[in-house]
């Protein structure tokens, strides 16, 4: 396939793109379109800039007439939107951001596909997709014995974030049923793994912990989180993509539900034994609670049925091997974090 993926130097993005590459089956094209915010960076496909079939431009998803030009010119048959600001706190503090991308961006984004899709013909207009890639907290939050979200809970959004996300995934569906635009949306658990922004809960607690500074814990540190490997993911992103029935919605969760601060005192009791502290101190003494972000969602869960059942799709890393794995790229990536910590990405915004 042609495939343009929107905000592909991010997080989750990055390893698609890498996935898409350097499988035993690459796509014949990726088109990496990403306006390179704070968290877009290029060093993470920097090895595969000069893949033959990889293609960078820098851009918003915003603006229609861009996206336009990327399709017809590269023959897109496929589009896969990350793009997004994905970070709760930011968007308490400045929520008009996440209007601007997660829902305006989006909206012109399907403009643009949707016009693109109505000039194709035959089959190339029948095999082509729209895959909107969403979030387990457009549905709200969960008590600690409900039943996890399905593909049918109602959305409750609790945060700017994920207020922005459910309006983008209301787009998403109304396209299709309007205008039979060809879409697919994957609402996934909280991922981690190599290349994730350090504001997020993991790297910051590595980063912190090998900085000798304080872990902050929000509250009591008993929310509860549904924990998925990035790789494990971005596999269940190109089965929906490319055998998903249209117009559904596939929940792609880890099976890791986990409370926060038993998340840092592992990452503390394995940091102890792979980059011990002097003095025979332990990091966890580090662990500092703080005052609770406000709305904070008690408990996220997946029920990820559905795309088993479908698609065959089973995440293959458990917590603890997907949790070696990130601390390893951690510990073998200091390049890359100290990009983050001498404010080349804005890494002041974090206290690393």
């Amino acid at each position: 396939m042609r495939i343009l993926v929107t905000g592909g130097s991010g997080f989750i993005g990055s390893n698609f793109v890498r996935l898409l590459l350097t499988s035993g089956e690459p796509a014949d094209l990726v088109v990496n379109l990403d306006k390179l915010t704070y968290a877009g960076n290029p060093a993470n496909l920097l090895d595969l800039k000069d893949s033959p079939n990889y293609l960078f431009v820098q851009g918003d998803i915003g603006d229609e007439k861009l996206v336009g030009s990327i399709l017809r010119q590269n023959r897109i048959e496929a589009v896969v939107n990350f793009a997004a600001e994905s970070h709760v706190d930011r968007s308490i503090d400045g929520p008009e951001a996440f209007v601007q991308t997660n829902v305006v961006g989006t909206f012109r984004l399907l403009q643009a596909a949707r016009q693109y899709w109505m000039e194709l013909e035959g089959s190339e207009k029948g095999s082509f997709r729209f895959l909107h890639v969403s979030t387990d907290e457009v549905f709200g939050s969960l008590h600690e014995n409900e039943a996890p979200f399905s593909e049918s809970t109602p959305y409750e959004p609790n945060s700017p974030y994920s207020a922005s996300k459910a309006a983008s995934d209301h787009f998403v569906r109304a396209y299709h049923h309007t205008y039979g635009l060809p879409v697919l949306t994957t609402n996934c658990s909280n991922n981690y793994g190599p290349h994730q922004f350090p504001e997020k809960l993991i790297p910051l607690m590595i980063l912190n912990a090998l900085a000798e500074k304080p872990l902050p814990v929000y509250g009591d540190g008993l929310n509860i989180r549904d924990w998925l490997y990035v790789e494990d993911h971005c596999r269940a992103i190109r089965l929906v993509l490319e055998n998903g029935r249209l117009g559904e919605v596939y929940n792609i969760g880890g099976l890791n539900e986990v409370k926060n601060v038993e998340i840092v005192r592992t990452l503390c009791a394995k940091l102890d034994k792979l980059r011990p502290r002097s003095a025979k101190r332990n990091y966890e003494e580090l662990i500092t609670y703080v005052k609770d972000r406000p709305g904070h969602d008690r408990r996220y869960a997946i029920d990820c049925r559905k795309i088993e059942k479908e698609l065959g799709w089973k995440p293959i890393e458990t917590f603890d091997t997907g949790l070696e794995k990130t601390i390893h790229w951690y510990l073998s990536n200091q390049a890359w974090c100290e990009d983050i910590r001498t404010n080349r990405y804005r890494g002041e915004r974090l206290g690393i």
